[in-house]
């Protein structure tokens, strides 16, 4: 759960630390040979590192440079791939599988792209239908009262944290809406991949920064979003 890009719970996995508060604090397209290779099911590790390597490399034209995902700690499971996924959600919609960390990008023709998220963790899970309401790049994160009020050292954000790599909001951001209104939930920008499989925010799903990239550029306004149940 967020506000107007806050992440509260975010801080929650370090909330000892009184240091300048980097994105592992708050946390605590080069998809098409990925996807060949997963559909053809026959690639082996070595191979999918290979090419994963290529799709998680750096970014060194973005506003702030990205750097490359160290892939040696991502499982394999977790990389951009096109697989196998029947759906009767339309092209393009989203679907978030909070129980096995993944979300999927329904592409129509019997297959999806996928990519390896963190999600909710125990007690801050969701689901239903929501849309994108509003897309953000490098947005400002605000961490809302709740947050501050668990977590003190936050109030120096409290006006806002501008946007950056240590900006828990990250390169791109997918905000939620049902019925009109804001839900506080976000699919966000992450560049650290120890918390991809893992269940620790406040109910928002983060990608790594270049599946972020690479979704956002595909995910217009209005874009159905599903969430499962865990």
């Amino acid at each position: 759960m967020i506000e107007d890009g806050g992440r509260s719970g975010l801080l929650d996995r370090h909330r000892g630390r009184a240091a300048l508060l980097s994105r592992r604090s708050f946390l605590a397209g080069a998809g098409a040979g990925l996807g060949a290779l997963g559909l053809a099911g026959c690639a082996t590790d070595d191979l999918l590192r290979a090419e994963a390597a290529k799709a998680y490399g750096p970014m060194p034209d973005e506003k702030f440079p990205i750097p490359a995902v160290d892939i040696a700690k991502l499982d394999p499971k977790f990389f951009r791939r096109t697989v196998a996924y029947d759906s009767k959600e339309a092209v393009g919609t989203i679907v978030v599988d909070p129980k096995n960390y993944y979300v999927y990008r329904v592409e129509g023709d019997g297959t999806a792209t996928r990519y390896g998220a963190n999600v909710g963790r125990d007690g801050f899970r969701w689901n239903g239908d929501a849309y994108v309401g509003r897309k953000s790049e490098w947005a400002t994160w605000t961490p809302p009262k709740e947050m501050i009020q668990r977590q003190p050292e936050a109030a120096q954000y409290a006006k806002g944290m501008p946007g950056g790599l240590d900006n828990p909001l990250g390169a791109r951001t997918l905000h939620l809406y049902q019925d009109g209104k804001y839900t506080l939930y976000t699919i966000y920008a992450n560049s650290d991949p120890d918390t991809i499989g893992k269940g620790i925010t406040s109910g928002c799903v983060g990608l790594l920064s270049q599946d972020m990239i690479h979704l956002y550029a595909r995910t217009p306004v209005k874009t159905k979003v599903v969430v499962l149940g865990a």
